[in-house]
Protein backbone atom coordinates (compact mmCIF):
# COMPACT_ATOMS: atom_id res chain seq x y z
CA UNK A 1 0.00 0.00 0.00
CA UNK A 2 2.78 2.62 0.89
CA UNK A 3 4.24 1.83 -2.47
CA UNK A 4 0.91 2.14 -4.27
CA UNK A 5 0.66 5.78 -2.38
CA UNK A 6 3.87 7.23 -3.36
CA UNK A 7 3.73 5.78 -6.86
CA UNK A 8 -0.23 8.09 -7.03
CA UNK A 9 1.01 10.78 -4.93
CA UNK A 10 3.84 11.42 -7.06
CA UNK A 11 1.92 10.97 -10.52
CA UNK A 12 -0.58 13.38 -9.27
CA UNK A 13 2.13 16.43 -8.48
CA UNK A 14 4.41 15.62 -11.64
CA UNK A 15 0.77 16.60 -13.28
CA UNK A 16 0.27 18.80 -11.05
CA UNK A 17 3.40 20.89 -11.76
CA UNK A 18 2.89 20.38 -15.70
CA UNK A 19 -0.75 21.97 -15.53
CA UNK A 20 0.41 24.81 -13.23
CA UNK A 21 3.24 26.13 -15.57
CA UNK A 22 0.36 26.95 -18.03
CA UNK A 23 1.25 23.89 -20.25
CA UNK A 24 -3.08 23.69 -21.30
CA UNK A 25 -4.02 26.74 -20.58
CA UNK A 26 -6.14 26.80 -23.81
CA UNK A 27 -7.73 23.79 -23.35
CA UNK A 28 -11.32 24.42 -23.00
CA UNK A 29 -13.14 23.91 -19.76
CA UNK A 30 -15.98 24.91 -17.72
CA UNK A 31 -15.26 27.23 -14.99
CA UNK A 32 -18.81 28.49 -14.42
CA UNK A 33 -21.70 27.22 -12.18
CA UNK A 34 -24.05 27.54 -15.40
CA UNK A 35 -23.02 24.58 -17.05
CA UNK A 36 -24.46 22.48 -14.21
CA UNK A 37 -28.26 21.87 -13.52
CA UNK A 38 -27.80 22.44 -10.10
CA UNK A 39 -28.53 25.64 -8.94
CA UNK A 40 -25.87 27.29 -6.54
CA UNK A 41 -27.13 28.12 -3.02
CA UNK A 42 -25.61 31.72 -2.03
CA UNK A 43 -26.17 31.64 1.96
CA UNK A 44 -24.08 28.07 1.54
CA UNK A 45 -20.03 28.24 1.77
CA UNK A 46 -18.18 27.71 -1.45
CA UNK A 47 -17.63 23.89 -0.73
CA UNK A 48 -21.32 23.40 -0.91
CA UNK A 49 -22.36 25.86 -2.94
CA UNK A 50 -23.78 22.89 -4.82
CA UNK A 51 -24.66 20.64 -2.15
CA UNK A 52 -25.88 17.15 -4.01
CA UNK A 53 -23.23 17.53 -6.21
CA UNK A 54 -20.17 18.25 -3.89
CA UNK A 55 -21.29 15.62 -1.36
CA UNK A 56 -21.86 13.34 -3.60
CA UNK A 57 -18.12 13.16 -4.16
CA UNK A 58 -18.01 11.31 -0.64
CA UNK A 59 -19.06 8.52 -2.29
CA UNK A 60 -15.48 7.97 -4.40
CA UNK A 61 -13.61 8.04 -0.98
CA UNK A 62 -15.59 5.42 0.68
CA UNK A 63 -15.80 3.23 -2.21
CA UNK A 64 -12.27 3.21 -2.82
CA UNK A 65 -11.21 2.98 1.07
CA UNK A 66 -13.34 0.31 1.34
CA UNK A 67 -11.75 -1.58 -1.77
CA UNK A 68 -8.74 -0.13 -0.83
CA UNK A 69 -8.49 -1.85 2.97
CA UNK A 70 -10.06 -5.31 1.89
CA UNK A 71 -7.45 -7.94 1.02
CA UNK A 72 -9.17 -9.72 -1.94
CA UNK A 73 -7.71 -13.01 -1.24
CA UNK A 74 -5.78 -14.36 1.67
CA UNK A 75 -2.55 -14.62 -0.86
CA UNK A 76 -2.93 -11.45 -2.12
CA UNK A 77 0.40 -9.89 -1.84
CA UNK A 78 2.74 -8.28 -3.87
CA UNK A 79 1.81 -7.02 -7.48
CA UNK A 80 -1.70 -8.07 -7.47
CA UNK A 81 -2.55 -5.93 -4.06
CA UNK A 82 -0.50 -3.21 -5.60
CA UNK A 83 -2.24 -2.81 -8.74
CA UNK A 84 -5.76 -2.98 -6.56
CA UNK A 85 -4.51 -0.37 -4.21
CA UNK A 86 -3.31 2.33 -7.06
CA UNK A 87 -6.64 1.77 -8.36
CA UNK A 88 -8.82 2.20 -5.04
CA UNK A 89 -6.15 5.34 -4.22
CA UNK A 90 -7.13 6.71 -7.98
CA UNK A 91 -11.05 6.73 -6.62
CA UNK A 92 -10.20 8.43 -3.80
CA UNK A 93 -8.24 11.10 -5.19
CA UNK A 94 -10.52 11.50 -7.96
CA UNK A 95 -13.48 12.53 -5.07
CA UNK A 96 -11.82 15.42 -3.68
CA UNK A 97 -10.19 16.42 -6.69
CA UNK A 98 -13.83 17.56 -8.05
CA UNK A 99 -14.97 18.76 -5.06
CA UNK A 100 -12.68 21.65 -5.15
CA UNK A 101 -13.03 21.93 -8.73
CA UNK A 102 -16.58 22.66 -7.61
CA UNK A 103 -15.77 24.67 -5.00
CA UNK A 104 -13.58 27.32 -6.82
CA UNK A 105 -14.20 27.22 -10.08
CA UNK A 106 -10.81 27.24 -10.97
CA UNK A 107 -9.27 26.67 -14.09
CA UNK A 108 -6.30 24.30 -13.03
CA UNK A 109 -8.34 22.33 -10.85
CA UNK A 110 -10.90 21.71 -14.01
CA UNK A 111 -7.96 20.93 -15.97
CA UNK A 112 -6.39 18.21 -13.41
CA UNK A 113 -10.18 16.77 -13.13
CA UNK A 114 -10.01 16.00 -16.95
CA UNK A 115 -7.03 14.91 -17.07
CA UNK A 116 -6.79 12.07 -13.98
CA UNK A 117 -9.68 10.55 -15.57
CA UNK A 118 -7.54 9.51 -18.50
CA UNK A 119 -4.77 6.97 -16.79
CA UNK A 120 -8.12 5.64 -14.17
CA UNK A 121 -9.41 4.05 -17.05
CA UNK A 122 -6.27 3.42 -18.49
CA UNK A 123 -5.63 1.21 -15.30
CA UNK A 124 -8.33 -0.95 -16.35
CA UNK A 125 -6.17 -1.95 -19.17
CA UNK A 126 -2.96 -2.36 -17.33
CA UNK A 127 -4.93 -5.24 -14.83
CA UNK A 128 -6.48 -6.83 -17.67
CA UNK A 129 -2.76 -7.29 -18.84
CA UNK A 130 -1.10 -8.23 -15.01
CA UNK A 131 -4.09 -10.75 -15.16
CA UNK A 132 -3.28 -12.68 -18.60
CA UNK A 133 0.55 -12.07 -18.65
CA UNK A 134 1.71 -11.44 -15.20
CA UNK A 135 3.33 -8.08 -13.92
CA UNK A 136 5.53 -6.61 -17.17
CA UNK A 137 6.74 -2.78 -15.34
CA UNK A 138 7.36 -1.38 -18.46
CA UNK A 139 4.34 -2.19 -20.29
CA UNK A 140 2.91 -0.33 -17.44
CA UNK A 141 4.88 2.75 -17.68
CA UNK A 142 4.48 3.06 -21.78
CA UNK A 143 0.65 2.59 -21.01
CA UNK A 144 0.24 5.33 -18.02
CA UNK A 145 2.45 8.06 -19.83
CA UNK A 146 0.68 7.34 -23.79
CA UNK A 147 -2.31 7.97 -21.42
CA UNK A 148 -1.48 11.24 -19.65
CA UNK A 149 0.14 12.04 -23.04
CA UNK A 150 -3.26 11.49 -24.82
CA UNK A 151 -4.33 14.97 -23.26
CA UNK A 152 -2.86 16.70 -25.53
CA UNK A 153 -5.55 16.44 -28.21
CA UNK A 154 -7.27 19.01 -25.69
CA UNK A 155 -4.83 21.51 -27.02
CA UNK A 156 -5.61 20.21 -30.59
CA UNK A 157 -9.27 20.14 -30.58
CA UNK A 158 -12.27 21.95 -28.07
CA UNK A 159 -13.61 17.97 -28.06
CA UNK A 160 -10.27 16.77 -27.50
CA UNK A 161 -10.29 15.36 -24.51
CA UNK A 162 -13.35 14.00 -25.21
CA UNK A 163 -12.02 12.03 -27.90
CA UNK A 164 -9.03 10.90 -25.75
CA UNK A 165 -11.24 9.85 -23.07
CA UNK A 166 -13.71 8.01 -25.37
CA UNK A 167 -10.70 5.51 -26.79
CA UNK A 168 -9.83 4.70 -23.20
CA UNK A 169 -13.57 3.80 -22.33
CA UNK A 170 -13.09 1.91 -25.97
CA UNK A 171 -9.87 -0.09 -24.72
CA UNK A 172 -10.70 -0.47 -21.84
CA UNK A 173 -14.23 -2.44 -22.66
CA UNK A 174 -12.62 -4.58 -25.50
CA UNK A 175 -9.53 -5.48 -22.67
CA UNK A 176 -12.68 -6.69 -20.07
CA UNK A 177 -14.28 -8.86 -22.78
CA UNK A 178 -11.40 -10.40 -23.57
CA UNK A 179 -10.45 -11.31 -20.13
CA UNK A 180 -13.75 -12.19 -19.50
CA UNK A 181 -13.60 -14.84 -22.68
CA UNK A 182 -10.31 -15.87 -21.09
CA UNK A 183 -11.22 -16.87 -17.47
CA UNK A 184 -14.17 -15.40 -16.72
CA UNK A 185 -17.68 -17.22 -15.48
CA UNK A 186 -21.01 -15.78 -15.23
CA UNK A 187 -20.55 -13.77 -12.00
CA UNK A 188 -17.68 -11.96 -13.63
CA UNK A 189 -19.63 -11.49 -16.67
CA UNK A 190 -22.88 -10.01 -15.21
CA UNK A 191 -19.79 -7.66 -12.80
CA UNK A 192 -18.62 -6.85 -16.47
CA UNK A 193 -22.26 -5.69 -17.84
CA UNK A 194 -22.80 -3.83 -14.73
CA UNK A 195 -19.64 -2.10 -15.06
CA UNK A 196 -20.69 -0.86 -18.37
CA UNK A 197 -23.95 -0.10 -18.10
CA UNK A 198 -22.53 2.10 -15.01
CA UNK A 199 -20.34 4.00 -17.61
CA UNK A 200 -22.95 4.20 -20.23
CA UNK A 201 -24.93 5.95 -17.14
CA UNK A 202 -22.18 8.32 -16.51
CA UNK A 203 -22.09 9.55 -19.37
CA UNK A 204 -25.68 9.88 -20.99
CA UNK A 205 -26.72 11.37 -17.55
CA UNK A 206 -23.81 14.03 -17.76
CA UNK A 207 -24.44 14.78 -21.11
CA UNK A 208 -28.29 15.89 -20.63
CA UNK A 209 -27.70 17.39 -16.99
CA UNK A 210 -29.32 20.44 -18.09
CA UNK A 211 -32.26 18.76 -20.93
CA UNK A 212 -32.93 16.32 -17.69
CA UNK A 213 -33.53 19.34 -15.17
CA UNK A 214 -36.90 20.27 -17.17
CA UNK A 215 -38.35 17.38 -15.14
CA UNK A 216 -39.55 17.00 -11.46
CA UNK A 217 -37.57 14.01 -10.93
CA UNK A 218 -34.11 15.79 -12.03
CA UNK A 219 -35.08 19.27 -10.69
CA UNK A 220 -33.08 18.27 -7.39
CA UNK A 221 -31.03 15.15 -7.98
CA UNK A 222 -30.26 15.77 -11.13
CA UNK A 223 -27.99 14.90 -14.41
CA UNK A 224 -25.23 15.31 -13.46
CA UNK A 225 -25.77 14.24 -9.35
CA UNK A 226 -26.91 10.85 -11.01
CA UNK A 227 -23.73 10.84 -13.60
CA UNK A 228 -21.50 10.39 -10.68
CA UNK A 229 -23.19 7.86 -8.40
CA UNK A 230 -22.97 5.45 -11.87
CA UNK A 231 -19.40 6.86 -11.84
CA UNK A 232 -18.65 5.34 -8.38
CA UNK A 233 -20.72 2.40 -9.31
CA UNK A 234 -18.71 1.85 -12.02
CA UNK A 235 -15.61 1.91 -10.03
CA UNK A 236 -16.70 -0.57 -7.56
CA UNK A 237 -18.04 -3.22 -10.20
CA UNK A 238 -14.75 -3.08 -12.25
CA UNK A 239 -13.06 -3.37 -9.09
CA UNK A 240 -15.43 -7.00 -9.03
CA UNK A 241 -15.12 -8.00 -12.00
CA UNK A 242 -10.89 -7.71 -12.07
CA UNK A 243 -10.24 -8.68 -8.42
CA UNK A 244 -12.73 -11.99 -8.73
CA UNK A 245 -10.68 -12.55 -12.10
CA UNK A 246 -7.57 -12.49 -10.77
CA UNK A 247 -8.73 -14.87 -8.28
CA UNK A 248 -9.41 -16.81 -11.06
CA UNK A 249 -6.13 -16.62 -12.69
CA UNK A 250 -4.68 -17.12 -9.98
CA UNK A 251 -6.17 -20.75 -8.88
CA UNK A 252 -6.02 -21.93 -12.60
CA UNK A 253 -1.82 -21.38 -12.13
CA UNK A 254 -1.77 -22.86 -9.20
CA UNK A 255 -3.26 -25.41 -10.45
CA UNK A 256 -1.13 -25.58 -13.44
CA UNK A 257 1.78 -25.66 -10.70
Amino acid sequence: MRTALRHVFTSFCLCLAVAACGVFDSVLVDVTYDHYAERRVERLPAFLAMPLNSLVNLGYIIMGMYWLLRRTTREESGKSAYIKDVFALMAIAYGPMQWVRLATLNRLAAVLDQWVTLPIFAWVSVWCRFITHGWRGRYTLTVVLCSLASYALALLHDHGFEAALACHVALAAVRGFELQRMHGDTASLRYLILALLSCCGFVVLKLLDLPLSRFLAFRYFTGHFWSKVCDILQFHYSFCFLTRLTRIAQKTDDQRD
